[in-house]
This record gives C-alpha cells, sequence and structure tokens, in this order.
C-alpha cells in the first residue's frame, strides 16, 4: 500500500480530533478568530522542535526555500485563513446550508487547480469517486426541511452561495499551494520537506492571524493564552494531523489526497452515532455509504 494512504487516514482522524477540542474552545472560551489562532500558536513552536529534530536524526541540511516556495507558502496560507473565515461567515446567513454544501466543492476544485496550477490531473476512476464522494457529502450535510420554502433563485444566488463557493475555491488553493511549496524545496527527505513546509505555513498564519487579533479583539490574545490547557491540545492534534496532510501533499498529487480526505466525514458521522447515539435519517446514511463507496473507487484508482 502507498504510504500516502495510511498518513491521509491518520490526517483525517487527528483533524477529526482537532475540530472537537476547537469546538469546545468556541463554545467555552474563545471567538471563532480566538480559536482558529490558538491552532496556529499552540502548534508552531511543535512544529518548529519537530523540523529540528528530523534534521538531526537524518543528519540532513535544512532546507533552502526559494522564492517560488515562498510564493505556494503565502498563497496557501493565506487562503486556508480566508476560507476558513467564509466558512463561519456561513452561519450568519439564513440560508447557510446552500452554501455549506457548495463548500464541500473543494474537493473537485483542488482537483481543477491541481491541473491548471500544478499540471496533475487524476484518473478515470478517482474522477468517477470525486463525483460520488461528493453527492455523498450533499446528502449528509443537507439538512432537514424547514417550514420556509425559498425559490430556487434565492437558493442560489446569493451570500451565503458566494460564501461557500469562494470557501471552496480557498481551501482547494490551499492544498495545491502547499504541495507546491513541498515540491519547490530542492532537497530533503519527504518527511523533511513536509515539517519544514507546514513550519513556514504555520508561522506566517500565526504572525498574520495574531496581527490581525491585535487589531480587532485585542482582549482574545490574553483569552487565548489564559486557556493553554486545552489550546495546547488543540496545537498537539493540529500539528499531527497537518504534518499527515503534508507528508500526504508531498507523496501525492492534492487531488487524491483531499478525496481520501473525505473519510474525515464519515468519521464524523460514526462518532455522533456511536459515541453521541444521535438517530440518523436514511439520507444521512445514504450519504455516508456513498462515501465510503467513493473511497473504495479513489483506493482502486490508486493501487
Amino acid at each position: 500500500m502507498p504510504l500516502w494512504i495510511p498518513v491521509t487516514l491518520f490526517a483525517a482522524f487527528m483533524q477529526n480530533l482537532r475540530f472537537l477540542l476547537q469546538r469546545h474552545l468556541k463554545v467555552t472560551t474563545l471567538s471563532t478568530a480566538g480559536a482558529t489562532w490558538a491552532r496556529f500558536l499552540y502548534s508552531a513552536p511543535l512544529v518548529a522542535v519537530v523540523v529540528w529534530g528530523a534534521a538531526q536524526i537524518t543528519g540532513e541540511a535544512l532546507p533552502v526555500p526559494n522564492l517560488r516556495f515562498w510564493a505556494f507558502i503565502l498563497s496557501g496560507g493565506l487562503a486556508q485563513i480566508v476560507a476558513t473565515m467564509c466558512v463561519v461567515a456561513l452561519f450568519s446567513r439564513r440560508n447557510f446550508p446552500v452554501g455549506i454544501t457548495l463548500a464541500k466543492t473543494e474537493v473537485i476544485l483542488t482537483a481543477l487547480l491541481g491541473l491548471v496550477i500544478l499540471g496533475e490531473g487524476v484518473s478515470t476512476p478517482v474522477l468517477i469517486a470525486i463525483g460520488v464522494g461528493f453527492v455523498g457529502v450533499v446528502l449528509l450535510s443537507d439538512p432537514p426541511r424547514t417550514d420556509v420554502i425559498l425559490h430556487w433563485r434565492s437558493r442560489l444566488f446569493n451570500a451565503a452561495s458566494g460564501y461557500g463557493i469562494a470557501s471552496g475555491v480557498l481551501f482547494g488553493v490551499s492544498a495545491v499551494g502547499y504541495r507546491g511549496a513541498s515540491l519547490a524545496l530542492e532537497s530533503g527527505a519527504v518527511f523533511l520537506r513536509a515539517s519544514f513546509t507546514l513550519s513556514a505555513a504555520t508561522a506566517v498564519q500565526t504572525v498574520v492571524l495574531g496581527l490581525w487579533l491585535f487589531w480587532r479583539e485585542r482582549d482574545e490574545i490574553g483569552k487565548v493564552l489564559a486557556s493553554w490547557r486545552v489550546s495546547s491540545l488543540v496545537g498537539l492534534t493540529s500539528m499531527l494531523g497537518s504534518l499527515g496532510w503534508f507528508t500526504a501533499f508531498t507523496l501525492q498529487t492534492a487531488a487524491y489526497v483531499k478525496a481520501l480526505g473525505q473519510i474525515e466525514l464519515l468519521f464524523t458521522f460514526l462518532f455522533s452515532v456511536f459515541w453521541l447515539k444521535e438517530r440518523s435519517s436514511g439520507k444521512e446514511i445514504g450519504g455516508a455509504a456513498l462515501i465510503v463507496a467513493s473511497l473504495f473507487l479513489i483506493l482502486w484508482g490508486a493501487l
């Protein structure tokens, strides 16, 4: 089995844990921006230690970044921050479910951006798998209908839809940018290049979002520092998950990694059923089944 497959599965699982911890911070202590910054602030020094340790163990010199590397890092890191803000903005809109569904076009858009920017295509089975997985995502993310019936024009052409499409595009840019940055490094083993890329991206995001908080939500900085017990766990799970994603992006095209990474939704679904004891509708079960089918197609196309 190619190494990128178990690495991607590990990354998706750790990201699930990180989201649970961030949700706890958001509900109990911090604002959305504060909870997001906690992830970067507490993971940045951990990643730096990992990079130093990897270089010491392997005896390799640290990669020397070039302008192409920094261009990809800045575009990927900033795109990830803005994409997250777009998703948060959806929740203040009346018809945000449509936007959330559109945000899940991330996998399709990642494949298109990877082809345009890096010249990396995908096989026919994986292309079919992306389509099947998207249908499954739509079923899982589509909430029960309310008594308010919106005209199709109101459902599709609104601010929520704009935020959703924007977040999908930006998350795709982020994934392709991180892979491009890792490939731009001319030396180093896979893990060293991946961790070095992650360290640079996390440092940029920590500084940029920290400056934004200092400007707009200065009180949040103290709250993030005071919540170090939970925030440090957010940083740890973020580091482990991000190391998985960046290593996978170094080993395989972003479209393949993002497509297999949809298993994260399956982890969330299983957690809600078996841990939270929540009842699932037939639509949700059907969506989960389609995602499983898409994962098998991706593995078939990749092996």
